[in-house]
């Protein structure tokens, strides 16, 4: 038996104890086809798409997997809504352009082939070379624009459009956080689902929770789970969705991301590293900052459009940087530490990130102890070496072996805890600086 046909059945029995893992399924799939299965990759690529649907390697090698088999119309399926990806790999609008240019539509396969190549330089093909001249002519000139109107002040522009997202992820796949997810839905949950409770007492559904805390503690992760829960639209919002070096267009983005927002309700509008949106007004040199601010704070009040429905989730490692204005009632009103998980909840990750893997007695109350201090992303990192050692184990003896509380716990000596630089400098400020007991409940935790 050659190394290549232990090594794929290492992997078939790998696959047969873990199912439902998608990593083992695409290896399985890249392995059939290079000993010319599509039909048998196409199998594995299915089930590891089922398993994690946006996983974009996953589509390519499905897609290849078609083309092996002559399915060009199913290729091209998984090819066009995987080429619209922002940061879709060469290797997909490679063979887009081949699909499309095997069915004779030659200006989209060279459209497709100069994607690639601005993707990747490095990317070549002598067939698409020789019939599209891509490499020759290059990028062809744009022929010139009939004059446009010039926009209202804030008219939607498609290219603004931000990702609205329905996630299935619910509070119940994540581990611990009790207090953080008893609050969310005190505040904003059960409004939506017991409106004329809250009507009686004059509450309306929908106000801001800002969460802060150590890097990696699950906060974008329990903003996708209040989504889930709610069984609404999941907008996520970055700096870079907001902020333009155009005059006035930060402005219109953030208006747009609203009005988004409201016309998805129930809709949770998550905005990650807040501090870069919404830093203090006294800190910043610019008039530029400070108008994005005041917009900011205009739609977080409504004055202009009802944000009833609208949950405004965000999150910060700095919270002390941000402008008091958030604060005020109606806006960024609770304010919800996220820390390291506790040893109750470190176990129930553990838990949660092994579900579907081989085990043999996985002790997870035992290494939930050894792993003092570690975020959800430290364990996370935790269980992927412990894998992956199990995978090169099975490489070398051809034979695939359940993980154990002694694989887990030798992984646990390589990772460092990635939350302490973050506690020594909340510490200083808790110390220092925090006059209002705003952060009391960081103080709690440091048993200051």
């Amino acid at each position: 038996m050659s190394s290549h046909d232990a090594r794929l059945q290492a992997l078939l029995e790998a696959v047969r104890l873990a199912p439902e893992d998608p990593l083992l399924r695409s290896l399985v799939g890249d392995h059939l086809l290079a000993a010319g299965d599509p039909a048998g990759a196409e199998e594995h690529f299915r089930a590891a798409l089922r398993a994690d649907p946006s996983n974009r390697a996953v589509q390519l090698g499905l897609a290849k997997a078609f083309h092996a088999a002559g399915k060009r119309s199913a290729a091209l399926v998984v090819l066009e809504e995987l080429v619209e990806h922002p940061v879709a790999p060469a290797e997909a609008h490679l063979l887009h352009a081949r699909l499309l240019l095997s069915g004779g539509d030659v200006a989209a396969a060279g459209a497709a082939y100069r994607r690639a190549r601005e993707v990747d330089p490095t990317v070549s093909d002598p067939e698409l070379d020789k019939r599209l001249a891509v490499r020759a002519e290059g990028p062809r000139p744009e022929a010139p624009r009939e004059p446009q109107p010039e926009p209202s002040a804030f008219a939607p522009d498609a290219d603004d459009e931000v990702e609205e997202e329905r996630p299935a992820v619910t509070f119940a796949d994540i581990g611990g956080m009790e207090g953080v997810k008893d609050e969310i839905r005190l505040k904003i949950i059960h409004p939506l689902q017991h409106p004329e409770l809250y009507r009686a007492y004059g509450k309306q559904a929908g106000g801001g929770i800002l969460l802060y805390g150590p890097p990696g503690c699950g906060k974008t992760h329990i903003a996708r789970a209040t989504a889930g829960e709610i069984r609404g639209a999941f907008i996520s919002v970055g700096i870079n969705d907001v902020l333009d070096m155009w005059f006035g267009e930060s402005e219109r983005h953030l208006h747009e991301i609203f009005r988004k927002a409201r016309e998805s309700a129930p809709c949770v509008l998550f905005f990650d590293e807040v501090d870069a949106l919404a830093a203090s007004r006294s800190d910043l040199r610019t008039s530029a900052g400070r108008h994005v601010i005041n917009q900011f704070l205009s739609e977080l009040d409504g004055l202009s459009s009802d944000n009833e429905g609208v949950l405004v989730l965000a999150a910060t490692n700095a919270p002390w940087h941000l402008d008091p204005a958030f604060r005020r009632p109606g806006r960024f009103d609770r304010i919800l530490f996220v820390p390291p998980p506790d040893t109750p909840a470190r176990a129930a990750i553990l838990e949660l990130l092994l579900r579907g893997k081989p085990l043999d007695r996985v002790d997870y109350a035992a290494l939930a102890r050894k792993t003092e201090g570690f975020s959800g992303a430290d364990l996370r990192d935790t269980v992927d070496r412990a894998v992956e050692g199990k995978l090169r184990d099975a490489m070398r003896s051809g034979v695939p072996t359940p993980l154990t509380t002694r694989d887990l716990a030798e992984a646990v000596k390589e990772v460092k805890p990635s939350t302490r630089e973050w506690l020594d400098t909340a510490r200083n400020y808790v110390l220092y600086a925090d006059r209002s007991g705003l952060y009391d409940a960081v103080r709690k935790y440091l048993r200051m």
